[in-house]
């Protein structure tokens, strides 16, 4: 049944949940500047916990063992569970949905996803709720169908680097990634997963033919784009709202053997966006078109080498990046070994077009893997240091084209000082790669840009470290952008009220409402992304 005939048949049902939804949400604003720690349990009727325990379930619950489940990557907010569920199959899940729907208004009851845990500002969790552990979910092994559409079968609990070595066998690969290859496919498809490959293929949402959900009223179905469509689009970029992703078929396509990676820097900003706009319209071009902004960094170059070689050794000496905002151009081009002599030659064809500095000029030549997998070795030395479990006050910006030259010349010149608490990463990206259908909200422009500021607050740390520091820095960037008329829209997005989500979602937040009220009317899933508020005899509706 399609959404639109449901609707017409339920109209009096819909205005009624349709306005529970919209008035349930956030009615407060919180502290952007605190760690959000609460551990005082909401008391819940006791048969609730005891009704859990008695589910008939292949998998198991958990009440005592939930300390990671109560944070996540952003490190914020300490937010504990009631349960988590560890399923063993698809009907676990199910079962646990429809229980919570059981229990109605009568729990406060609510249900979280959790896949690697990398949300930023509690948006996996679920405060005295339950939490599914979706790396728990048993599956067939991951199944790869090869042919003149190849694609892949997985579970929503499995993570892309196992992917990618399991396609890798068969000479195939996922054409669309994020940098970070140790998350969940349900994760990225619930925002976008968005990379450098994203000019060209678009984000990971735009690679799926077909995903396995179970919705908020725990029924379990299989969409595509012919096949309960509604449905399909709703979830991808859905922030987690309309179902939990158990499967998905994800397409591939052949699988180079290696990168020839480049980085090269420009001292202009307009030099450097106009080249990556370039680049991401050329048809035979670079594979992959990211960059990153350094504010201040000392001897950057020679940092460099340990990775990568100069294409002048005696003009990168030279060279002196401190004081100086710079701009990394970072392109990277597949082959196979024996494609190498006419790779060198397109590559140094596409240099040309480019108005890099040229005693900047780096390159290195990896594996497929090595390149994709590149932020783990970086994860991998930050843990031996104690400095990846801190708070990660990270904002990721869509910014349209018309507004970047500004955007960066406030920003990069007067908000930020310096950048030695984390990369920043900008590339534009095609509008006409993405799929309008999806949930996922982008600036209404041809060309719209990645502004990611990824920075680390070090614990027991004070000024420009400092995380209250950095969270003010945040602010400033956001309320520039509103002073200016900036029209950027949040990736991986975090509001504190109705107001601030309907402004996020424009026009499309009737339909998002709408599709809420069909797929999970009780506003019982990812309660973290504070959109929609379950309703309880607990928690009463409040006006905002």
């Amino acid at each position: 049944m399609g959404v639109t005939s449901s609707l017409r048949r339920n109209n009096k049902s819909f205005l009624r949940i349709f306005m529970v939804l919209v008035l349930s949400c956030i009615p407060g604003r919180t502290n952007l500047c605190s760690n959000n720690s609460v551990t005082t349990p909401i008391d819940l009727p006791p048969d609730i916990r005891s009704s859990l325990d008695s589910l008939d379930l292949e998998g198991y619950i958990s009440f005592t063992d939930v300390h990671n489940a109560s944070k996540d990557f952003g490190n914020r907010y300490q937010l504990p569970p009631l349960a988590i569920l560890h399923p063993r199959s698809v009907s676990d899940i199910s079962t646990m949905v429809r229980h919570i729907v059981h229990l109605g208004s009568t729990s406060n009851l609510t249900v979280a996803a959790r896949g690697h845990g990398h949300s930023l500002q509690g948006q996996s969790l679920a405060h005295q709720g339950v939490v599914i552990n979706m790396e728990s979910l048993w599956s067939p092994d991951i199944k790869i169908h090869k042919g003149k559409q190849p694609y892949v079968d997985v579970s929503g609990g499995e993570s892309w680097i196992n992917i990618l070595r399991e396609t890798l066998k068969y000479g195939l690969s996922p054409r669309s990634w994020t940098d970070y290859l140790h998350l969940t496919v349900g994760g990225t498809l619930s925002n976008a997963g968005i990379s450098g490959q994203a000019f060209k293929y678009g984000p990971q949402i735009n690679n799926v033919y077909q995903l396995e959900i179970v919705t908020g009223k725990g029924e379990v179905m299989t969409c595509s784009e012919k096949q309960n469509s509604e449905l399909f689009y709703s979830v991808l970029g859905g922030l987690g709202q309309f179902g939990i992703i158990t499967r998905a078929r994800i397409a591939l396509g052949p699988a180079p053997q290696m990168v020839k990676w480049i980085r090269v820097l420009y001292s202009d900003f307009s030099a450097f966006s106009r080249d990556q706009e370039h680049l991401i319209t050329k048809k035979n071009g670079f594979d992959y078109v990211e960059g990153f902004v350094t504010v201040n960094r000392t001897d950057l170059l020679n940092n460099w080498r340990s990775s990568f070689s100069p294409n002048d050794p005696i003009g990168a000496s030279q060279f002196k990046s401190e004081g100086k905002t710079l701009y990394c151009l970072e392109v990277v081009k597949y082959f196979n070994l024996e494609e190498a002599n006419s790779m060198n030659q397109e590559v140094e064809k596409l240099l040309s077009e480019l108005s890099y500095i040229p005693s900047t000029l780096f390159s290195s030549e990896v594996s497929y893997i090595e390149f994709l997998d590149r932020v783990h070795i970086a994860e991998i030395k930050l843990r031996a240091k104690g400095l990846w479990e801190v708070p990660h006050p990270w904002l990721n910006l869509l910014v349209p084209k018309s507004s970047i030259i500004k955007f960066a010349k406030e920003v990069f010149n007067n908000i930020l000082t310096s950048n030695n608490n984390g990369p920043i990463l900008i590339y534009p990206v095609n509008q006409t790669k993405w799929n309008r259908r999806t949930s996922m909200v982008t600036p209404d422009e041809d060309i719209f840009y990645l502004v990611a500021f990824l920075p680390s607050a070090v614990p027991k740390s004070s000024g420009k470290n400092d995380l209250e520091y950095l969270l003010k820095q945040n602010q400033r960037v956001l309320n520039y952008c509103t002073s200016a008329n900036i029209n950027v829209k949040q990736y991986l997005p975090h509001y504190e009220t109705q107001r601030e989500w309907r402004s996020h979602f424009g026009k499309r937040w009737e339909t998002f409402a709408k599709r809420k009220h069909v797929y999970d009317p009780l506003a019982i899933l990812a309660p973290g992304q504070r959109i929609f508020q379950k309703a309880t005899q607990l928690s009463p509706i409040q006006l905002l």
